[in-house]
């Protein structure tokens, strides 16, 4: 109160007010119905101060405020503001959202797909374009003073991450970045590369929530709180959370019921109460179905939900379930409002598609207020489902976790299924960073008191565990940077080879490795110290034991690699047999996944030949690789390292000519007819023969060595070999230390240097020169970048009309989901097909220099195999064919066939900007391609 104040005191507040009142920041308070937070505050005042910022803060605690307070300055003093995001999505609702504020005239949009009003003072667009303009010195960036970059944790992405670290290395000085992340661990050390490369930047991190959220375990009929009392809502308090009792009781009755079944005897009696109290808990406890959750959720008054499945074939099972379960949860006002808006936003899909689109069923779940959100829907589908969410339309979506890193669509509760997912590789626990991103959806600022994150319970389940994912708000950001042929080339061309150099040492994946390097150095020294002290508990007074554990060391080698060979050698029988297998013979699997009878359909060819069975569709690169049935109906290509012994057929059979690998019912038939033709037949065991350990010269040599050494008649003999045993160890680990430092020091620049030296050898670079290769090269974007340049430089593609350059160029960008070298891809004949082996080969020689140079596709450097799997659907579409021809014979979600159209039309539009101009029909073929693609359901997809 005012009145409390002295006058000097008054006078003191009125000046402050005053000041504050002549900021710019006073008016942009104006424009929001709710007082900024204290942490978006201290942000906008350094930005409003000249410094750039980092603001940390968690998903839907309006840390975007800040981003929109950059706009508002470069408005303000005439310049422009460029706002960077991670997918088009979100840029498409942040464009959205900047025009109603300030208007069409000075807002554009620039996502690859889409540019609108691109020469605006403020300009949305994905982080590629920005540095796709920085390497073109574009003059766009003429008068650019604010760059904002929103889910600048992106940058730990190893697909893309290494785009977050190019753009902020290489933005003009004069530019203020304003960096926007969800909350991180080191955030501090981010903070502290980005003083160092972009200067004076303030580090802002909050973990406070503007919306408290709950979490649950739901299993049966009962609604667990996850945490006991949690008066702190959602664990901002320093205190230790304890996790409910309930639920610990809950979880060791399940596991008694599990493994120590009630339903004993007790002599020869059951006790009818135990039974009872058996039916009572097991009443308790079951994974509630799916629309039991929304109908829960519903009665608790805590829909709109989103309930993440970690797959696409789940997220749609579940809108089926909940419809055949009878769920409405729109009355019919607004199931009239919701056909409205649905025909309005999908007025220009031809009616034909809609059918092949599956358009009426999704429309049944929208208007009963469910529906399904994941990448394989239609982009303009997935718009309307969010659009829908956002006004209160539909109220239970159930999503794939692309959601939670993307667009905004806050939810009153969160329901997680499970707490595994596949990763690509295999199922894994998610992380507490996965579980922070999906459950910090829960809970909409401004309409929700609190919000909710609701587990099911799962057989198993560890609430321990559930507790360290909730009460882990944070987690590392790691750099994934590493330097590409396109960023070598474009940095080479810009600043000379040691400029370059420089520049790429100051990325944050070296600042991280540096600093790594400090905590290393002091391992080895107390591993030093622990050597010393080995090396006295190995001291034998016979003689030197260092020089008789080594003989022992040896010996143990050598008897190693003796087994090794010796299953090299089987191995090589067991390929040598491999190639005498004909179609319709059958074989025993001996060990492995597929162990047990297999049906020889084709079997496979020595490496360098062609067939319509080769990996990706072309070549062999590793001997014969047989397709067979199974007895359990799967088809699979065997190789020889699934045979320990050579494989002979047991038995032989006909393969029907109709008979189709990719038809559940023909393998099934197949199968059948292959347990009841061999079924009966015993395999014979393979004998061990006589060990060449035995009959090893230098084997005896080292027995020999070790009976004449004096130690070898110490009492102490095998203390002092435990002792010499954990000295070797020791030391072992301390040498990888050393080449771990080694290796960590200046390891950017050293990829650089390899791929530069690769460059070179190709006459893309000369020294600080780069050629008209290069040139071209510079132009071209993506993992394939190198192959890309390549085929353009040897013509590959020339003569080709623009179906088949689509065919082709969908293998420059298209990866399959799973593997599945089972069955080839269909590929276009004639040219196309002609082109894409020349396309392989082309890869293989790359291949087989990034080999020699050192060059590692694991460390996320170099080119992939081209994957052909797209080709046919590609080229169907560039030829005319209707979408339900296309997606049926390429099985594949509209959602899925556009996006990958989407990426095939950029690639077409970089080869079309980097293709000789003198002579070549490429660039023409090329735009001609990107308009035979660019149609129908793609072209009216606004989101790719």
């Amino acid at each position: 109160m005012t009145e409390d104040l002295s006058p000097a005191e008054r006078y003191q507040a009125s000046r402050i007010r005053a000041a504050e009142l002549a900021t710019a920041l006073a008016p942009f308070r104006e424009m929001y119905e709710f007082d900024l937070d204290p942490y978006q505050i201290e942000a906008c005042q350094a930005l409003e101060a000249g410094k750039g910022v980092l603001v940390a803060a968690p998903t839907g605690s309006g840390k975007t405020i800040v981003g929109e307070f950059a706009v508002h300055l470069a408005l303000e003093q005439g310049r422009k503001c460029f706002y960077t995001t991670p997918i088009k999505a979100l840029s498409n609702q942040k464009f959205a959202d900047l025009v109603k504020r300030y208007g069409p005239d000075k807002v554009g949009l620039l996502t690859g797909d889409n540019s609108v009003n691109g020469d605006a003072p403020v300009v949305v667009m994905t982080t590629e374009v920005l540095r796709n303009m920085l390497y073109a010195g574009s003059q766009a960036l003429r008068g650019l003073g604010y760059v904002v970059m929103d889910e600048v944790h992106y940058l730990s992405d190893r697909f893309r991450g290494a785009v977050w670290e190019e753009v902020i290395i290489h933005l003009p000085d004069s530019v203020t970045l304003v960096s926007l992340s969800a909350t991180v661990s080191n955030a501090e050390e981010f903070g502290d590369w980005l003083d160092t490369v972009r200067g004076d930047t303030r580090v802002i991190v909050s973990e406070h929530r503007p919306v408290p959220l709950w979490q649950h375990v739901l299993a049966g009929r009962r609604m667990y709180d996850l945490f006991e009392e949690e008066t702190d809502h959602g664990g901002r308090g320093a205190g230790r959370r304890e996790v409910n009792p309930d639920l610990v009781r809950l979880v060791r009755m399940e596991n008694q019921r599990a493994y120590n079944p009630r339903e004993r005897r007790r002599g020869k009696m059951v006790r009818e109460a135990d039974r009872e109290r058996e039916r009572r808990q097991r009443s308790r406890i079951w994974t509630p179905a799916r629309p039991e959750v929304i109908d829960r959720l519903d009665a608790e008054g805590l829909l709109p939900a989103i309930t993440f499945i970690f797959s696409r074939a789940g997220c749609e099972a579940a809108v089926q379930q909940c419809l055949h379960a009878g769920l409405r949860l729109n009355d019919e006002d607004k199931r009239r409002l919701v056909r409205e808006i649905v025909e309005e936003r999908t007025s220009s899909i031809p009616g034909e598609d809609l059918h092949v689109l599956g358009y009426y069923e999704w429309l049944e779940g929208l208007e009963r207020g469910i529906a399904a959100h994941h990448a394989g829907m239609l982009p303009t589908f997935k718009e309307v489902v969010e659009e829908l969410f956002v006004r209160g339309l539909v109220k239970a979506v159930f999503a794939t976790e692309t959601l939670a890193l993307g667009i905004n669509m806050p939810a009153r509760s969160v329901v997680l299924e499970k707490l595994v997912k596949w990763n690509g590789e295999q199922h894994a626990d998610i992380t507490p960073g996965e579980y922070t991103q999906l459950t910090g959806r829960a809970g909409r600022r401004g309409i929700d008191v609190e919000g909710h994150a609701v587990v099911l319970w799962q057989r198993g389940m560890d609430p321990g565990a559930l507790a360290g994912l909730a009460g882990t708000r944070t987690y590392p950001l790691r750099s994934s940077f590493r330097p590409s042929y396109n960023m070598a080339v474009n940095l080479v061309q810009q600043f000379g080879r040691h400029r370059s150099r420089e520049l790429l040492e100051t990325s944050f994946a070296q600042f991280q490795a540096d600093r790594s390097v400090v905590g290393i150095s002091r391992q080895v020294q107390r591993n030093e110290e622990g050597l010393e002290g080995y090396r006295e508990g190995m001291t034998c007074h016979l003689g030197d034991f260092e020089e008789y554990a080594r003989l022992r060391r040896e010996l143990k080698d050598r008897e190693t690699e003796l087994a090794k060979q010796g299953a090299s050698q089987r191995q090589a029988a067991a390929a040598v047999s491999l190639e005498k297998l004909k179609p319709g013979d059958v074989i025993h699997v001996p060990t492995g996944k597929f162990a047990g009878l297999a049906l020889v359909l084709d079997p496979g060819l020595p490496a360098g030949r062609t067939n319509g069975y080769g990996h990706r569709g072309l070549e062999y690169h590793d001997g014969p690789r047989p397709l067979v049935l199974t007895a359990e109906r799967q088809v699979k290509r065997l190789a020889s390292i699934d045979f320990p012994v050579p494989v002979e057929a047991v038995e032989r059979m006909r393969v029907p000519k109709s008979f189709n690998p990719r038809s559940p019912q023909s393998r099934r038939d197949l199968a059948s007819a292959l347990r009841t033709k061999a079924g009966h037949i015993v395999p014979e065991r393979h004998r061990k023969g006589r060990s060449a350990a035995a009959d090893d010269r230098e084997i005896a040599r080292y027995r020999a060595e070790l009976r004449a050494h004096p130690c070898h008649g110490c009492d102490e003999r095998e203390d002092h070999a435990r002792w010499a045993e954990r000295y070797h160890r020791l030391q072992r680990d301390t040498r990888q230390l050393e080449r771990r430092i080694e290796g960590r020091t200046n390891t950017i620049a050293r990829t650089f240097d390899r791929i530069v030296a690769l460059l070179t050898e190709l006459d893309y670079l000369r020294g600080n020169e780069v050629t008209e290769h290069g040139r071209r090269l510079a132009r071209l974007y993506g993992e394939l970048d190198l192959l890309a340049s390549e085929c353009l430089r040897a013509g590959v593609w020339e003569g080709l009309n623009p179906a088949e350059l689509a065919a082709c160029v969908s293998a420059l960008v298209y990866e399959a989901r799973q593997a599945d070298d089972a069955v080839a891809p269909k590929l276009p004949s004639g040219p196309a097909k002609t082109a894409m082996g020349e396309m392989v080969r082309i890869w293989g020689r790359l291949d087989a220099l990034e080999e020699e140079f050192k060059i590692n596709q694991a460390e996320g450097v170099g080119q992939r195999e081209p994957d052909l799997g797209f080709a046919w659907a590609v080229y169907m579409w560039a030829s005319g064919r209707t979408l339900d021809e296309v997606l049926r014979e390429a099985e594949m979600p509209a959602g899925d066939f556009v996006r990958w159209c989407k990426q095939v039309i950029d690639v077409l539009g970089q080869i079309a900007a980097a293709a000789p101009r003198d002579g070549s029909s490429v660039a023409r073929s090329a735009r001609k391609a990107v308009e035979a693609v660019l149609r129908g359901v793609v072209a009216y997809s606004s989101v790719g």
